[in-house]
Protein backbone atom coordinates (compact mmCIF):
# COMPACT_ATOMS: atom_id res chain seq x y z
CA UNK A 1 0.00 0.00 0.00
CA UNK A 2 2.71 2.50 -0.96
CA UNK A 3 1.25 6.03 -0.91
CA UNK A 4 -1.42 5.25 1.68
CA UNK A 5 -2.20 8.11 4.09
CA UNK A 6 -2.39 5.61 6.92
CA UNK A 7 1.18 4.37 6.48
CA UNK A 8 2.78 7.22 8.43
CA UNK A 9 6.16 5.49 8.53
CA UNK A 10 6.61 6.16 4.82
CA UNK A 11 5.76 9.83 4.85
CA UNK A 12 7.49 12.99 5.95
CA UNK A 13 5.34 15.89 7.15
CA UNK A 14 5.78 17.69 3.84
CA UNK A 15 4.60 14.61 1.94
CA UNK A 16 1.50 14.19 4.09
CA UNK A 17 -2.03 15.45 3.63
CA UNK A 18 -1.63 17.83 6.56
CA UNK A 19 0.21 20.44 4.48
CA UNK A 20 -2.39 20.34 1.71
CA UNK A 21 -5.11 22.05 3.73
CA UNK A 22 -5.27 25.45 5.40
CA UNK A 23 -4.92 25.71 9.14
CA UNK A 24 -8.15 26.39 11.07
CA UNK A 25 -8.69 30.10 11.69
CA UNK A 26 -12.12 30.33 13.30
CA UNK A 27 -13.29 26.87 14.38
CA UNK A 28 -11.47 23.99 15.99
CA UNK A 29 -10.71 21.16 13.56
CA UNK A 30 -12.82 18.02 13.79
CA UNK A 31 -9.86 15.62 13.73
CA UNK A 32 -6.46 15.41 15.37
CA UNK A 33 -3.16 15.63 13.52
CA UNK A 34 0.24 14.16 14.44
CA UNK A 35 2.37 16.24 16.84
CA UNK A 36 5.17 16.45 14.25
CA UNK A 37 2.80 17.95 11.68
CA UNK A 38 1.34 20.43 14.18
CA UNK A 39 4.81 21.59 15.18
CA UNK A 40 6.10 21.91 11.63
CA UNK A 41 3.09 23.80 10.28
CA UNK A 42 3.01 26.31 13.15
CA UNK A 43 6.78 26.71 13.11
CA UNK A 44 6.70 27.45 9.39
CA UNK A 45 4.09 30.16 9.79
CA UNK A 46 6.01 31.75 12.65
CA UNK A 47 8.99 32.19 10.31
CA UNK A 48 7.08 35.15 8.86
CA UNK A 49 7.41 37.02 12.16
CA UNK A 50 10.17 39.60 12.43
CA UNK A 51 13.47 38.74 14.11
CA UNK A 52 13.10 39.81 17.78
CA UNK A 53 16.78 40.79 17.98
CA UNK A 54 16.26 43.28 15.12
CA UNK A 55 13.05 44.67 16.61
CA UNK A 56 14.42 48.04 17.64
CA UNK A 57 10.95 49.32 18.48
CA UNK A 58 10.80 47.37 21.72
CA UNK A 59 12.35 47.94 25.13
CA UNK A 60 11.63 44.31 26.03
CA UNK A 61 14.49 41.85 26.53
CA UNK A 62 15.05 39.46 23.62
CA UNK A 63 18.09 37.51 24.81
CA UNK A 64 19.09 35.72 28.01
CA UNK A 65 21.87 33.29 28.85
CA UNK A 66 21.26 29.59 28.10
CA UNK A 67 21.58 28.73 31.80
CA UNK A 68 18.68 31.06 32.59
CA UNK A 69 16.69 29.62 29.69
CA UNK A 70 17.04 26.21 31.36
CA UNK A 71 15.72 27.56 34.65
CA UNK A 72 12.79 29.13 32.82
CA UNK A 73 11.86 25.89 31.09
CA UNK A 74 12.26 23.90 34.33
CA UNK A 75 9.73 26.17 36.09
CA UNK A 76 7.34 26.93 33.25
CA UNK A 77 4.75 24.55 34.76
CA UNK A 78 4.73 26.20 38.21
CA UNK A 79 1.75 28.38 39.07
CA UNK A 80 3.12 31.18 41.21
CA UNK A 81 -0.12 31.62 43.15
CA UNK A 82 0.33 28.17 44.75
CA UNK A 83 2.59 29.65 47.39
CA UNK A 84 2.20 26.77 49.85
CA UNK A 85 3.21 24.25 47.19
CA UNK A 86 6.09 26.35 45.83
CA UNK A 87 7.46 28.16 48.91
CA UNK A 88 10.95 28.61 47.45
CA UNK A 89 9.57 30.46 44.44
CA UNK A 90 7.67 32.75 46.81
CA UNK A 91 10.89 33.33 48.74
CA UNK A 92 12.72 34.24 45.52
CA UNK A 93 10.05 36.83 44.70
CA UNK A 94 10.43 38.34 48.18
CA UNK A 95 14.20 38.51 47.72
CA UNK A 96 13.73 40.34 44.42
CA UNK A 97 11.39 42.85 46.07
CA UNK A 98 13.93 43.49 48.83
CA UNK A 99 16.83 43.91 46.40
CA UNK A 100 14.91 46.30 44.14
CA UNK A 101 13.64 48.31 47.13
CA UNK A 102 17.21 48.80 48.38
CA UNK A 103 18.29 49.69 44.83
CA UNK A 104 15.65 52.45 44.92
CA UNK A 105 16.86 53.65 48.34
CA UNK A 106 13.75 52.65 50.28
CA UNK A 107 14.05 53.68 53.95
CA UNK A 108 14.59 50.14 55.25
CA UNK A 109 16.73 48.60 57.92
CA UNK A 110 19.38 46.03 56.97
CA UNK A 111 17.02 43.06 57.46
CA UNK A 112 13.67 44.85 57.20
CA UNK A 113 11.25 43.34 54.67
CA UNK A 114 10.27 45.66 51.83
CA UNK A 115 6.70 46.25 50.66
CA UNK A 116 6.16 45.28 47.02
CA UNK A 117 5.02 42.61 44.62
CA UNK A 118 5.89 41.04 41.30
CA UNK A 119 3.44 41.68 38.45
CA UNK A 120 3.09 40.64 34.81
CA UNK A 121 4.52 44.00 33.76
CA UNK A 122 4.52 47.69 34.55
CA UNK A 123 0.92 48.06 33.40
CA UNK A 124 -0.36 45.90 36.25
CA UNK A 125 2.13 47.54 38.62
CA UNK A 126 0.76 50.99 37.73
CA UNK A 127 -2.83 49.81 38.23
CA UNK A 128 -1.94 48.58 41.72
CA UNK A 129 -0.05 51.75 42.67
CA UNK A 130 -2.88 53.89 41.33
CA UNK A 131 -5.47 51.94 43.33
CA UNK A 132 -3.42 52.42 46.49
CA UNK A 133 -3.28 56.20 45.91
CA UNK A 134 -6.99 56.35 45.12
CA UNK A 135 -8.00 54.40 48.23
CA UNK A 136 -5.75 56.47 50.52
CA UNK A 137 -7.18 59.69 49.08
CA UNK A 138 -10.76 58.43 49.47
CA UNK A 139 -10.17 57.43 53.08
CA UNK A 140 -8.68 60.86 53.82
CA UNK A 141 -11.55 62.76 52.16
CA UNK A 142 -14.17 60.67 53.97
CA UNK A 143 -12.48 61.37 57.29
CA UNK A 144 -12.58 65.11 56.50
CA UNK A 145 -16.24 64.91 55.50
CA UNK A 146 -15.48 66.06 51.95
CA UNK A 147 -16.62 64.67 48.55
CA UNK A 148 -14.52 61.71 47.45
CA UNK A 149 -16.12 60.84 44.11
CA UNK A 150 -14.00 62.94 41.72
CA UNK A 151 -10.33 61.90 42.01
CA UNK A 152 -7.79 63.03 39.43
CA UNK A 153 -4.21 62.23 38.56
CA UNK A 154 -1.68 64.58 36.94
CA UNK A 155 0.72 63.26 34.28
CA UNK A 156 2.52 64.45 31.19
CA UNK A 157 1.02 63.84 27.75
CA UNK A 158 4.01 61.57 27.11
CA UNK A 159 2.80 58.82 29.47
CA UNK A 160 2.35 55.27 28.28
CA UNK A 161 -1.19 54.13 27.45
CA UNK A 162 -1.45 52.10 30.68
CA UNK A 163 -2.02 55.38 32.56
CA UNK A 164 -4.99 56.14 30.32
CA UNK A 165 -6.26 52.63 30.98
CA UNK A 166 -5.97 53.12 34.73
CA UNK A 167 -7.87 56.41 34.55
CA UNK A 168 -10.66 54.95 32.42
CA UNK A 169 -10.98 51.58 34.16
CA UNK A 170 -10.93 52.97 37.70
CA UNK A 171 -12.80 56.23 37.07
CA UNK A 172 -10.05 58.73 37.73
CA UNK A 173 -9.77 61.97 35.74
CA UNK A 174 -6.49 62.14 33.83
CA UNK A 175 -5.05 65.67 33.75
CA UNK A 176 -2.25 65.82 31.18
CA UNK A 177 0.46 68.44 30.91
CA UNK A 178 0.81 69.15 27.19
CA UNK A 179 4.19 68.94 25.49
CA UNK A 180 5.84 71.54 23.29
CA UNK A 181 8.33 71.43 20.45
CA UNK A 182 11.78 70.79 21.86
CA UNK A 183 10.43 69.85 25.33
CA UNK A 184 8.95 66.36 25.20
CA UNK A 185 8.52 65.55 28.90
CA UNK A 186 6.27 66.82 31.69
CA UNK A 187 7.06 70.33 32.91
CA UNK A 188 7.13 70.16 36.75
CA UNK A 189 5.91 73.76 37.13
CA UNK A 190 2.89 73.17 34.89
CA UNK A 191 2.17 69.85 36.61
CA UNK A 192 2.08 71.38 40.08
CA UNK A 193 -0.18 74.18 38.82
CA UNK A 194 -2.72 71.50 37.80
CA UNK A 195 -2.73 69.84 41.23
CA UNK A 196 -5.84 70.41 43.35
CA UNK A 197 -7.38 68.89 46.47
CA UNK A 198 -8.72 65.95 44.45
CA UNK A 199 -5.33 64.96 42.99
CA UNK A 200 -4.45 61.49 44.25
CA UNK A 201 -0.86 61.75 42.95
CA UNK A 202 1.42 63.21 40.30
CA UNK A 203 3.02 60.59 38.05
CA UNK A 204 6.56 61.29 36.87
CA UNK A 205 8.26 59.27 34.13
CA UNK A 206 11.84 58.10 34.55
CA UNK A 207 12.56 57.40 30.91
CA UNK A 208 9.97 58.67 28.45
CA UNK A 209 9.14 56.14 25.74
CA UNK A 210 9.22 58.99 23.21
CA UNK A 211 12.83 60.10 23.59
CA UNK A 212 14.23 58.30 26.66
CA UNK A 213 14.48 61.49 28.71
CA UNK A 214 14.20 61.40 32.51
CA UNK A 215 11.68 63.83 33.98
CA UNK A 216 12.89 66.10 36.78
CA UNK A 217 11.45 64.24 39.79
CA UNK A 218 13.58 66.26 42.24
CA UNK A 219 12.19 69.57 40.97
CA UNK A 220 8.65 68.13 41.05
CA UNK A 221 9.16 66.97 44.64
CA UNK A 222 10.43 70.39 45.77
CA UNK A 223 7.56 72.28 44.11
CA UNK A 224 4.97 69.91 45.55
CA UNK A 225 6.44 70.25 49.04
CA UNK A 226 5.96 74.00 48.76
CA UNK A 227 2.39 73.66 47.51
CA UNK A 228 1.50 71.08 50.15
CA UNK A 229 2.88 73.36 52.87
CA UNK A 230 0.82 76.28 51.56
CA UNK A 231 -2.46 74.40 51.03
CA UNK A 232 -2.31 71.80 53.78
CA UNK A 233 -2.62 69.01 51.22
CA UNK A 234 -0.32 65.98 51.08
CA UNK A 235 -0.24 65.24 47.33
CA UNK A 236 2.29 62.43 46.72
CA UNK A 237 4.39 61.30 43.73
CA UNK A 238 4.50 58.01 41.89
CA UNK A 239 7.52 57.35 39.68
CA UNK A 240 6.92 55.29 36.55
CA UNK A 241 10.42 53.88 36.17
CA UNK A 242 9.38 51.14 33.74
CA UNK A 243 12.35 51.87 31.47
CA UNK A 244 14.70 53.88 33.67
CA UNK A 245 14.48 52.05 36.99
CA UNK A 246 17.22 49.59 36.10
CA UNK A 247 19.34 52.30 34.43
CA UNK A 248 19.51 55.28 36.78
CA UNK A 249 20.96 53.40 39.81
CA UNK A 250 23.88 52.16 37.70
CA UNK A 251 24.62 55.12 35.41
CA UNK A 252 23.33 58.12 37.38
CA UNK A 253 23.70 57.17 41.03
CA UNK A 254 23.74 60.82 42.18
CA UNK A 255 20.42 61.60 40.48
CA UNK A 256 17.66 61.98 43.08
CA UNK A 257 14.47 60.47 41.68
CA UNK A 258 13.58 57.61 44.05
CA UNK A 259 12.69 57.12 47.73
CA UNK A 260 15.37 59.62 48.72
CA UNK A 261 12.67 62.18 47.90
CA UNK A 262 10.04 62.30 50.68
CA UNK A 263 6.98 62.60 48.42
CA UNK A 264 7.83 59.54 46.32
CA UNK A 265 5.54 56.88 47.78
CA UNK A 266 5.70 54.15 45.12
CA UNK A 267 7.79 53.15 42.11
CA UNK A 268 7.15 50.66 39.31
CA UNK A 269 9.81 49.10 37.12
CA UNK A 270 9.73 46.59 34.27
CA UNK A 271 11.91 43.57 34.91
CA UNK A 272 11.39 42.60 31.28
CA UNK A 273 13.01 45.81 30.00
CA UNK A 274 16.35 46.83 31.45
CA UNK A 275 15.85 44.33 34.27
CA UNK A 276 17.02 41.96 31.48
CA UNK A 277 14.27 39.33 31.71
CA UNK A 278 11.98 38.05 28.94
CA UNK A 279 8.51 39.59 28.66
CA UNK A 280 6.13 39.02 31.54
CA UNK A 281 7.61 40.53 34.73
CA UNK A 282 7.24 43.89 36.44
CA UNK A 283 7.59 45.18 39.99
CA UNK A 284 5.91 47.76 42.18
CA UNK A 285 7.57 48.91 45.39
CA UNK A 286 6.00 51.05 48.12
CA UNK A 287 7.92 53.33 50.44
CA UNK A 288 6.37 51.78 53.56
CA UNK A 289 3.42 49.69 54.76
CA UNK A 290 1.49 52.88 55.47
CA UNK A 291 1.45 53.68 51.74
CA UNK A 292 -0.40 50.46 50.84
CA UNK A 293 -3.88 50.43 52.43
CA UNK A 294 -4.47 47.16 54.28
CA UNK A 295 -8.00 46.81 52.87
CA UNK A 296 -6.57 46.30 49.37
CA UNK A 297 -4.67 43.19 50.48
CA UNK A 298 -6.63 39.94 50.22
CA UNK A 299 -5.99 37.00 52.54
CA UNK A 300 -6.96 33.78 50.81
CA UNK A 301 -7.19 30.35 52.42
CA UNK A 302 -6.27 28.34 49.35
CA UNK A 303 -4.51 24.99 49.03
CA UNK A 304 -3.61 24.73 52.68
CA UNK A 305 -2.44 28.13 53.92
CA UNK A 306 -3.32 31.79 54.39
CA UNK A 307 -1.98 33.70 51.40
CA UNK A 308 -1.89 37.52 51.33
CA UNK A 309 -2.21 38.80 47.77
CA UNK A 310 -2.47 42.18 46.07
CA UNK A 311 -2.55 41.63 42.34
CA UNK A 312 -5.05 42.02 39.51
CA UNK A 313 -4.26 38.50 38.31
CA UNK A 314 -4.49 35.25 40.22
CA UNK A 315 -2.74 32.45 38.37
CA UNK A 316 0.52 33.32 36.65
CA UNK A 317 3.79 31.63 35.77
CA UNK A 318 6.78 31.45 38.09
CA UNK A 319 9.50 31.34 35.44
CA UNK A 320 9.94 35.10 34.98
CA UNK A 321 10.30 35.66 38.73
CA UNK A 322 12.99 32.98 38.86
CA UNK A 323 14.68 34.55 35.82
CA UNK A 324 14.72 37.94 37.53
CA UNK A 325 16.38 36.48 40.62
CA UNK A 326 18.93 34.75 38.36
CA UNK A 327 19.88 38.07 36.77
CA UNK A 328 20.13 39.90 40.08
CA UNK A 329 22.53 37.37 41.60
CA UNK A 330 24.32 36.46 38.36
CA UNK A 331 25.13 40.03 37.33
CA UNK A 332 25.16 41.89 40.61
CA UNK A 333 25.67 45.66 40.66
CA UNK A 334 28.88 45.38 38.66
CA UNK A 335 27.30 43.35 35.86
CA UNK A 336 24.26 45.57 35.48
CA UNK A 337 26.48 48.66 35.43
CA UNK A 338 28.71 47.21 32.70
CA UNK A 339 25.72 46.28 30.55
CA UNK A 340 24.08 49.70 30.94
CA UNK A 341 27.37 51.43 30.09
CA UNK A 342 27.70 49.29 26.96
CA UNK A 343 24.15 50.20 25.93
CA UNK A 344 24.85 53.90 26.47
CA UNK A 345 28.10 53.78 24.50
CA UNK A 346 26.44 51.96 21.59
CA UNK A 347 23.67 54.57 21.60
CA UNK A 348 26.36 57.26 21.21
CA UNK A 349 27.93 55.32 18.30
CA UNK A 350 24.56 55.24 16.55
CA UNK A 351 23.88 58.91 17.31
CA UNK A 352 27.26 60.02 15.96
CA UNK A 353 26.79 57.91 12.83
CA UNK A 354 23.42 59.56 12.16
CA UNK A 355 24.84 63.03 12.78
CA UNK A 356 27.57 62.41 10.20
CA UNK A 357 24.91 61.96 7.51
CA UNK A 358 23.82 65.56 8.16
CA UNK A 359 20.26 64.49 7.38
CA UNK A 360 18.80 64.17 10.89
CA UNK A 361 18.03 66.14 14.01
CA UNK A 362 18.63 64.15 17.22
CA UNK A 363 15.58 64.44 19.49
CA UNK A 364 16.77 62.18 22.34
CA UNK A 365 19.11 63.23 25.13
CA UNK A 366 22.55 61.82 25.90
CA UNK A 367 21.48 61.14 29.50
CA UNK A 368 18.51 58.85 30.03
CA UNK A 369 17.35 55.56 28.55
CA UNK A 370 19.89 54.35 25.94
CA UNK A 371 17.95 55.06 22.77
CA UNK A 372 18.27 57.36 19.80
CA UNK A 373 15.24 59.30 18.60
CA UNK A 374 15.77 61.33 15.45
CA UNK A 375 13.86 63.20 12.76
CA UNK A 376 14.61 64.39 9.25
CA UNK A 377 15.91 67.91 8.77
CA UNK A 378 14.34 68.16 5.31
CA UNK A 379 10.82 66.81 4.68
CA UNK A 380 10.45 68.08 1.15
CA UNK A 381 11.35 64.70 -0.38
CA UNK A 382 10.85 62.01 2.27
CA UNK A 383 9.29 61.50 5.67
CA UNK A 384 10.13 59.28 8.62
CA UNK A 385 7.36 56.79 7.86
CA UNK A 386 8.92 56.03 4.47
CA UNK A 387 12.32 55.43 6.05
CA UNK A 388 10.76 53.09 8.63
CA UNK A 389 8.97 51.19 5.87
CA UNK A 390 12.11 50.86 3.73
CA UNK A 391 14.27 49.66 6.65
CA UNK A 392 12.04 46.61 7.03
CA UNK A 393 13.44 45.36 3.74
CA UNK A 394 16.79 45.03 5.50
CA UNK A 395 15.19 43.25 8.46
CA UNK A 396 15.20 46.25 10.82
CA UNK A 397 12.05 47.19 12.73
CA UNK A 398 12.44 50.91 13.47
CA UNK A 399 9.20 52.68 14.44
CA UNK A 400 8.14 56.10 13.22
CA UNK A 401 5.52 58.03 15.18
CA UNK A 402 4.18 61.48 15.86
CA UNK A 403 4.60 63.18 19.22
CA UNK A 404 1.61 63.68 21.58
CA UNK A 405 -0.21 67.04 21.93
CA UNK A 406 0.91 69.82 21.56
CA UNK A 407 3.86 68.56 19.54
CA UNK A 408 1.94 66.24 17.22
CA UNK A 409 3.39 67.89 14.11
CA UNK A 410 6.81 66.40 15.03
CA UNK A 411 7.56 62.93 13.65
CA UNK A 412 10.49 60.85 14.87
CA UNK A 413 12.20 57.53 14.32
CA UNK A 414 13.37 55.69 17.45
CA UNK A 415 16.00 53.00 18.00
CA UNK A 416 16.08 51.32 21.43
CA UNK A 417 19.53 50.04 22.39
CA UNK A 418 19.21 46.78 24.33
CA UNK A 419 21.81 44.49 25.84
CA UNK A 420 22.03 42.37 22.68
CA UNK A 421 22.48 45.32 20.28
CA UNK A 422 26.22 45.39 19.64
CA UNK A 423 28.43 48.13 18.23
CA UNK A 424 28.69 46.15 14.99
CA UNK A 425 24.90 46.18 14.65
CA UNK A 426 24.83 49.92 15.41
CA UNK A 427 27.33 50.57 12.62
CA UNK A 428 25.42 48.24 10.28
CA UNK A 429 22.18 50.09 10.96
CA UNK A 430 23.76 53.44 10.03
CA UNK A 431 24.99 51.92 6.76
CA UNK A 432 21.50 50.62 5.97
CA UNK A 433 19.86 53.95 6.84
CA UNK A 434 22.25 55.68 4.41
CA UNK A 435 21.31 53.10 1.76
CA UNK A 436 17.61 53.74 2.35
CA UNK A 437 18.10 57.50 2.03
CA UNK A 438 19.98 57.00 -1.23
CA UNK A 439 17.23 54.72 -2.57
CA UNK A 440 14.54 57.22 -1.65
CA UNK A 441 16.55 60.06 -3.19
CA UNK A 442 16.90 58.23 -6.49
CA UNK A 443 13.48 56.63 -6.91
CA UNK A 444 11.94 58.40 -9.94
CA UNK A 445 8.39 57.40 -9.13
CA UNK A 446 8.68 58.83 -5.62
CA UNK A 447 10.33 62.04 -6.79
CA UNK A 448 7.82 62.62 -9.59
CA UNK A 449 4.87 61.82 -7.34
CA UNK A 450 6.06 64.32 -4.77
CA UNK A 451 6.58 66.99 -7.43
CA UNK A 452 3.00 66.43 -8.56
CA UNK A 453 1.70 66.64 -4.98
CA UNK A 454 3.66 69.82 -4.38
CA UNK A 455 2.34 71.41 -7.57
CA UNK A 456 -1.21 70.27 -6.88
CA UNK A 457 -1.31 71.53 -3.27
CA UNK A 458 1.00 74.49 -3.65
CA UNK A 459 3.50 73.10 -1.20
CA UNK A 460 6.39 74.81 -2.92
CA UNK A 461 5.26 78.05 -1.27
CA UNK A 462 4.82 76.51 2.18
CA UNK A 463 7.16 76.70 5.13
CA UNK A 464 9.18 73.66 6.24
CA UNK A 465 6.78 73.09 9.18
CA UNK A 466 3.71 73.28 6.93
CA UNK A 467 5.28 70.80 4.48
CA UNK A 468 6.09 68.41 7.31
CA UNK A 469 2.54 68.60 8.65
CA UNK A 470 1.03 67.94 5.21
CA UNK A 471 3.18 64.88 4.56
CA UNK A 472 2.66 63.58 8.11
CA UNK A 473 -1.13 63.91 7.82
CA UNK A 474 -1.12 62.24 4.41
CA UNK A 475 1.00 59.34 5.63
CA UNK A 476 -1.14 58.82 8.72
CA UNK A 477 -4.23 58.61 6.53
CA UNK A 478 -2.44 56.10 4.29
CA UNK A 479 -1.48 53.92 7.28
CA UNK A 480 -5.04 54.12 8.66
CA UNK A 481 -6.54 53.06 5.32
CA UNK A 482 -4.01 50.24 5.04
CA UNK A 483 -5.07 48.92 8.47
CA UNK A 484 -8.70 48.98 7.40
CA UNK A 485 -7.98 46.80 4.37
CA UNK A 486 -6.09 44.29 6.50
CA UNK A 487 -9.24 43.35 8.41
CA UNK A 488 -8.52 41.93 11.84
CA UNK A 489 -5.65 43.67 13.69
Amino acid sequence: MIGSDSDVSLHSTFASRYVRTSLPRFKMAENSIPKEAAFQIINDELMLDGNPRLNLASFVTTWMEPECDKLIMASVNKNYVDMDEYPVTTELQNRCVNMIAHLFNAPLGESEIAVGVGTVGSSEAIMLAGLAFKRKWQNKMRALGKPWDKPNIVTGANVQVCWEKFARYFEVELKEVKLSEGYYVMDPEKAVEMVDENTICVAAILGSTLNGEFEDVKRLNDLLLEKNATTGWDTPIHVDAASGGFIAPFLYSELEWDFRLPLVKSINVSGHKYGLVYAGIGWVIWRSKEDLPEELIFHINYLGSDQPTFTLNFSKGSSQIIAQYYQLIRLGFEGYKNIMQNCQENAMVLKEGLEKTERFNIVSKDNGVPLVAFSLKDHSQHNEFEISDMLRRYGWVVPAYTMPPDAQHITVLRVVIREDFSRTLAERLVIDIVKVLHELDTMPAKVNAKIEICEEKGIENKTELEVQRKFTDAWRKFVANKKKTNGVC
